[in-house]
């Protein structure tokens, strides 16, 4: 399980601006450490992901770091021997780097989340995995 807890909380600047800090960890969500691709340039990718109710992701993985902002509706994200997460609207997830899960919208309504990926030119951000035994 993760060790580092995520903080949320507002800051508020001289200027009026209001910060939200949604998460701070150096973590994922099964406690491994965050580890960029360093052999290729970085590469950013930005994408929102919609999940229609009773479907699922099918089983896979992320070699890069991806981090995800549930924006509305549920998740619910099998890891294998690693255990079973749920995600609801709001949640701020630091997904497993390299370990195969597969994700259920078991909900009524369609998920959307905000996920960006942290990773390198020519890197694959998701591969399809075999369920783990």
């Amino acid at each position: 399980m993760l060790q580092t807890s995520p903080t949320r909380g507002a800051a508020h600047t001289e200027t009026g601006e209001v910060v939200e800090t949604l998460l701070v960890t150096g973590r994922t969500l099964l406690g491994q450490p965050i580890c960029y691709p360093a052999d290729a340039p970085a590469k950013v990718t930005v994408d929102i992901i919609s999940i229609a109710p009773g479907a699922e992701t099918g089983w896979h993985a992320h070699d890069v770091p991806l981090l995800a902002y549930m924006l509305e509706g549920e998740l619910t994200v099998d890891y294998g021997p690693e255990g079973v997460h749920h995600y609801r609207e709001g949640d701020v997830i630091l997904e497993a780097i390299g370990t195969a899960h597969n994700g259920r919208n078991m909900g009524c309504g369609t998920t959307r989340m905000l996920a960006v990926f942290l990773g390198a030119q020519g890197a694959a951000n998701t591969v399809e995995a075999e369920p783990p035994k």
